[in-house]
């Protein structure tokens, strides 16, 4: 089993609910071969203990809010918003114990930049607006609306240059790829235990490792949940990632656990 992180949502602005995108739970199950399980990001509710003794990794997804600013010694902006300080309240912690306890981990965009705040890293709230950066946004229509085709909106957008030699250059078999891009927060300075191991062309981070993790604990900055199973990168990210949680799950087993 795969923890799915939730991310909070009001449904007809009134009734408080927890959300995942379909797609994480498909490529959960449909490529790294495990049950998705969708925990709720609240700590009222969320035991972190009782959740990591059930599951045997824990997939970080992106999601509409940004990591709230104060998690990096930064001051909120409402230009900035909507935050989510329950799944910051949740997420953070997780993935140290995580790390800790060696349960795979796999974060992608907002849960890749979580990864990074967790270890004492920071975040820039929109990274087109530092001087030579490309707008890693979703594309939108001349009158300003989102593109209504999936297709453009995930297409792929950017190189990314991985670090010869590195887990991820290893793991998919080169070292330039291409990915799609969806996000407007990045990281802006790693954390201490964070492995910088892919940059864009333009030099933005999508791509990192938790330094001597004690087992599979790898972000991207881009969505590759969307297409796993069509997409040999994503589909070796995928299958690493359940390789790793499926281990787990014999070791949990053996343990009696």
């Amino acid at each position: 089993m795969i923890g799915v992180i939730g991310n909070a949502r009001l449904i007809d602005n009134r009734f408080p609910a927890q959300i995942v995108g379909e797609n994480n739970m498909r490529a959960v199950a449909a490529v790294a071969g495990a049950l998705p399980l969708m925990f709720a990001a609240a700590p009222a509710i969320t035991d972190l203990g009782d959740l990591l003794d059930t599951v045997d990794g824990i997939l970080l997804t992106g999601g509409r809010a940004n990591v709230h600013p104060t998690r990096f010694n930064t001051e909120p902006c409402a230009a900035h918003e909507p935050y989510d300080e329950d799944r910051d309240a949740v997420a953070l912690p997780l993935i140290e114990a995580c790390v800790a306890r060696g349960v795979p981990l796999f974060g992608i965009c907002r849960g890749f930049q979580e990864m990074n705040v967790a270890f004492g890293g920071s975040l820039h709230p929109e990274i087109r607006d530092l001087p030579g950066r490309l707008n890693h946004r979703m594309p939108r229509l001349p009158n300003g609306e989102i593109h209504p085709d999936l297709e453009v909106i995930f297409a792929d957008r950017h190189e990314v240059r991985l670090t010869p030699g590195g887990a991820f250059a290893r793991l998919l078999g080169r070292e330039t790829i291409r990915v799609n891009s969806l996000h407007g927060q990045g990281i802006l300075e790693p954390g201490g235990r964070i492995v910088i191991e892919g940059v864009a062309e333009d030099e933005t981070v999508e791509a990192i490792r938790v330094r001597d993790a004690a087992g599979f604990a790898l972000g991207v900055q881009w969505h590759a949940e969307h297409d796993p199973a069509t997409n040999p990168l994503n589909r070796a990210l995928f299958e690493a990632f359940g390789m790793a949680a499926a281990t787990r799950h014999r070791a949990r087993v053996a343990g009696g656990r």
